[in-house]
């Protein structure tokens, strides 16, 4: 009887981590972000959102405005609105906390200023 119960235990163990580590290492499907996400994500990271239609009245208006356009470096290369300067970085806060004094010297500004991201 008490080998019998070791047996168990011992199957029960292995079965728990052979599903453990399949459980870890299971390949993750991301759900598509709706555009409630997108706004979500927005407001808690303290971005402003506007539409393409906003920002072309905005450049047509101020021709002195600066766009900077912080995709990846192919990404920019495959199009980009005439006149952008590329600062490649990942959309997260982390990112933008780890490059504010980096992207202060792009444009030339007081590393203490305020930078605003859109």
């Amino acid at each position: 009887m008490k080998k019998t119960s070791s047996i168990l235990l011992v199957l029960t163990a292995v079965l728990l981590t052979v599903f453990s580590v399949w459980f870890a290492n299971r390949p993750a499907t991301l759900e598509q972000p709706t555009w409630d996400d997108v706004l979500a994500e927005a407001k808690a990271g303290g971005y402003s959102i506007i539409t393409t239609d906003e920002l072309a009245d905005l450049y047509r208006q101020d021709s002195d405005l600066l766009l900077v356009d912080t995709r990846q470096e192919w990404e920019f290369a495959t199009g980009h609105i005439e006149g952008a300067l590329n600062f490649s970085m990942e959309p997260t806060w982390w990112e933008r906390w780890r490059k504010a004094d980096e992207l202060a010297v792009f444009l030339g500004t007081d590393k203490d200023r305020n930078i605003v991201f859109y």
